[in-house]
């Protein structure tokens, strides 16, 4: 068994504080928002961390999300739940980009083929440790799929609410995984409201995206990994793709926390959102110099992923944006399909839309001059493209017939 998952886990988590106000929080409560409606951010005793784990300690240990356990909010061994997170890989792909220090890191080789089990395994941990029995969720689909495997792992009962245009197979592997998964007639903000009123109503614990504190924690397993891969250092640019933006706002908390660590410098790489055309509200707001983002209507677009029309963290996400040095960028349904059938007949990579988003505001961002070919760029992709529909593949041979090899 890995050491990583057994293990005693030293106290660090002091409290946690508002992301807007700065108000703290009680630790080892349930909260959903902070007063001021905004997102919780758990913080923690870094002297002590520091003190108590060098950082070649840690860089000895497996590579799995667990191995960062000091910076994470489970107190109790017993309550981990894991179905094996490994450190995903970063894969160069220099035909498409033409450039050799672009990396893809794969997240979809993590447990239910997307990053999204990043954040729900340490969301569950956390809602089995709190005594959480019942829970409900908006999703697009991946998340509800990492949501009803670690849930029905720790025997919490899941309902799960998909847009009705939810991709068939993240609906049916949501259900298969032992969530009560229903779809409904509008967006998944649409599907928030009504996870909202129920637990006004007291009849689930409310999973929305930043509406519970740690969904946050695990997804900054992203950014920790990172460092650790690139020999304590950090890219010059990083393009994400972002919907509700748990992980872009997750990488920047832990590039914080490391540097207060004294485990890397002061220096950031520059952060790129990534949005669909077609729902683009973060880059509206950060083009027009606002700090929130107003409702996108009418979204639509094939990466459905990021097709969040409003984002409760979106001051966090334009803050770190801006503070990096880097944009928000929105490319179309075109170029998000082109990126993605390039990347699979070029470099053998299969990305799914939302990673073709990244690689395709990539090659915009190199056309406008906003980053160079020469520089390291990390491009997330978020999920196995095995889960997506992919074009036919129609022809066809007569074994009985005559055969024109040269035709082949």
């Amino acid at each position: 068994m890995n050491d990583n998952l057994t293990a005693d886990r030293p106290t660090f988590v002091t409290h946690l504080e508002c992301s807007l106000t700065g108000e703290r929080y009680e630790a080892d409560r349930l909260h959903n928002l902070s007063r001021a409606g905004r997102p919780l951010l758990v913080r923690y005793d870094l002297d002590a961390i520091r003190a108590a784990v060098p950082r070649d300690t840690l860089a000895a240990r497996a590579t799995d999300l667990w191995r960062w356990r000091e910076l994470l909010p489970v107190r109790q061994t017993r309550n981990v739940v894991s179905l094996g997170e490994i450190e995903t890989p970063l894969i160069p792909i220099p035909a498409s980009t033409g450039a050799a220090n672009v990396w893809v890191k794969d997240e979809g080789r993590l447990p239910t083929g997307s990053f999204k089990a990043r954040g729900l395994v340490m969301a569950v941990a956390m809602a089995k440790e709190l005594g959480v029995t019942r829970i409900a969720m908006p999703t697009n689909g991946n998340a509800g799929a990492a949501l009803a495997a670690y849930a029905t792992r720790v025997g919490i009962e899941t309902i799960v609410f998909c847009p009705e245009d939810t991709p068939e197979v993240n609906v049916r592997e949501i259900a298969a995984q032992g969530a009560n998964v229903w779809r409904v007639n509008g967006l998944i903000d649409d599907c928030g409201a009504i996870v909202g009123k129920g637990a006004a109503e007291g009849r689930w614990f409310d999973f929305s995206t930043l509406k519970e504190p740690y969904r946050i924690e695990g997804k900054k397993t992203m950014g920790l990994e990172l460092a650790a891969q690139l020999g304590w250092r950090l890219p010059k640019a990083i393009f994400y793709p972002t919907g509700g933006g748990t992980g872009l706002i997750g990488m920047w908390k832990a590039f914080d926390e490391l540097e207060r660590l004294g485990w890397i410098g002061a220096e950031r790489p520059r952060m790129f959102a990534v949005q669909a055309a077609g729902c683009a509200p973060i880059v509206r707001a950060y083009e027009a110099g606002e700090e929130h983002a107003e409702r996108w209507e009418d979204a639509h677009t094939i990466a459905a992923g990021i097709r969040v029309p409003r984002a409760v963290g979106d001051f966090l996400i334009l803050r770190a944006v801006r503070e990096s040095g880097g944009k928000a960028l929105a490319v179309g349904d075109p170029a998000i399909v082109k990126a993605v059938d390039d990347c699979a007949r070029r470099d053998g990579l299969l990305l799914c839309p939302e990673g073709g988003a990244t690689l395709a505001a990539y090659r915009q961002a190199l056309r406008d001059g906003l980053v160079d070919e020469d520089e390291e760029v990390v491009l997330f992709n978020c999920a196995t493209g095995l889960k997506y529909p992919l074009p036919p593949a129609e022809q066809r041979l007569d074994r009985h017939g005559a055969i024109d090899f040269d035709a082949l």
